[in-house]
């Protein structure tokens, strides 16, 4: 069809074949700053999708750690009620327990007490015995000296006195049986008072005992008391967790609602970024055609505002390709070497640059052909030669400055030695048409983008595709 069109052709141009050509480009220019459009919202779209699954997974995340949460409540609860029940139950067991034995240790106090004083009273008696005792004991003593004087005079008077020495032997008996029995009296007392002695000992130590006794029943009482508050402490606790129950149930019961709207906005979500990939591979096919388009136009003979761009890019491409193909006669790089394809990227580098064997040669011999390219027009923005995999080993200068620390900056200056896999990289460096026009919106990085097109030629080095000059102009 091209060829039968372009024998219809006539050699010079018209004005309206001019015309056909610029809206060509024109149509181009729009086809694909909507493909742009469709490609960041497809991006966003993935971003939302990502975000709405990340927020799903958080919500049904925060639902189950609820509704465990909501379950580790009622276990606790129940756990706290338990104890509650057992403490209650032990409270007043310990309760009654300390009382009665409070009440017990009270008696036994007052009755170690009474008995203490018992046996000072009982000490007073027998030392009043005693006393009385020592002078009964003095009393027989004097009786007896008293008959003993009786018996020396009764003897003096002779028979006269018989009478009075019997009654003197009489007073004397008596008298020993007195003073015998004040000494067994004494004896017994002295006995008495140490064992009273020893009771008295043991009931001072038993009369402490009760009042230690009487303070460990009121600590016990406290103690008690503190039970009984810690009971009072398990019923607020109980309280407290039965107010909670309600909020967490209320969330739970939220978060299935809001899980419900995210997996509906989710679907949304999918659903739109399905139209958008349909959409965008439609614009894609589109941009292909209006491509094709614009090179049939071009071979079939018609005039079009890039024209001379089209004819730079494929001239400097015949250069490159004569001078590659010269450079591997002469021995200065192999085939093997040109071809390369293991891509070593340099360390720290960010963006990621690498290297490849003709880097250092591209590096030589490319800006004394790219350079002078940029002075044919101030629209040309650069022109740079890729290989087949879209590695651009040697930029203009201006875009060649060393890396710094921020990779914003360095993604606007520092377009060497990179990677440009995009769709516009690829196809300049794997088509073999005589021509290729892209038009795309140029990544400036921070999120800058500058419309242009992109005119791009095949380099081939001894029969083999070895990529294509770009050519990249501002529309």
């Amino acid at each position: 069809m091209s060829a039968i069109i372009a024998s219809t052709v006539p050699t010079h141009p018209t004005g309206a074949q001019s015309d056909i050509g610029d809206r060509a480009g024109r149509l181009g220019v729009e086809i694909a700053d909507v493909a742009g459009l469709i490609a960041d919202l497809s991006k966003i779209s993935l971003q939302q999708a990502t975000q709405a699954e990340t927020t799903q997974d958080a919500a049904a995340s925060m639902n189950v750690a609820t509704a465990q949460l909501s379950q580790t409540m009622g276990v606790s609860r129940q756990a706290a009620a338990e104890v509650r029940a057992v403490l209650d139950q032990s409270a007043s067991a310990v309760a009654g327990t300390v009382q009665r034995t409070a009440k017990t240790m009270a008696m036994m106090a007052d009755g170690a007490m009474h008995i203490q004083t018992t046996l000072d009273g009982v000490s007073g008696s027998v030392r009043n015995v005693e006393a009385a005792s020592t002078a009964i004991a003095q009393i027989a003593r004097e009786t007896k000296l008293l008959a003993l004087n009786a018996s020396v005079e009764a003897a003096r008077a002779g028979d006269a006195g018989r009478g009075f020495a019997v009654i003197a032997n009489a007073v004397k008996g008596l008298a020993d049986q007195i003073h015998e029995f004040s000494g067994q009296t004494t004896s017994n007392m002295a006995r008495l008072s140490q064992a009273l002695g020893a009771l008295r000992t043991q009931a001072k130590g038993n009369s402490q005992a009760a009042e230690q006794t009487i303070a460990d029943a009121q600590a016990a009482a406290e103690a008690t008391a503190t039970l009984e508050a810690l009971v009072g402490s398990v019923d607020r606790l109980i309280t407290d967790i039965d107010a909670m129950s309600q909020p967490v149930e209320q969330s739970i019961a939220g978060f299935a609602t809001i899980q419900t709207e995210l997996s509906a906005l989710a679907e949304g979500v999918a659903a739109g970024r399905g139209h958008l990939e349909k959409a965008e591979q439609r614009t894609q096919s589109i941009l292909s055609i209006s491509e094709d388009f614009m090179l049939f136009l071009v071979e079939s003979g018609f005039e079009t505002a890039d024209a001379d761009f089209i004819d730079l890019a494929r001239t400097k491409a015949d250069e490159i390709a004569e001078l590659f193909t010269t450079a591997v006669a002469r021995g200065q790089i192999s085939m093997a070497d040109l071809f390369d394809e293991d891509y070593r990227p340099v360390a720290g580098s960010d963006p990621k640059q690498v290297l490849t064997r003709f880097t250092a040669f591209t590096d030589q011999v490319l800006p004394a052909v790219q350079e002078p390219v940029l002075e044919f027009d101030q629209r040309i923005a650069f022109c740079a030669a890729v290989d087949r995999n879209g590695y651009l080993p040697t930029h203009n200068i201006i875009y060649s400055r060393p890396q710094g620390s921020d990779p914003v900056w360095n993604m606007a200056n520092c377009r060497n030695r990179r990677m440009f896999n995009d769709r516009t990289g690829l196809s300049a460096g794997r088509s073999t048409k005589p021509f290729l026009l892209q038009t795309y919106r140029r990544d400036m990085g921070g999120s800058q983008f500058a419309l242009m097109k992109d005119c791009s030629a095949p380099i081939t080095v001894n029969g083999r595709h070895w990529g294509g000059l770009r050519v990249a102009f501002k529309v």
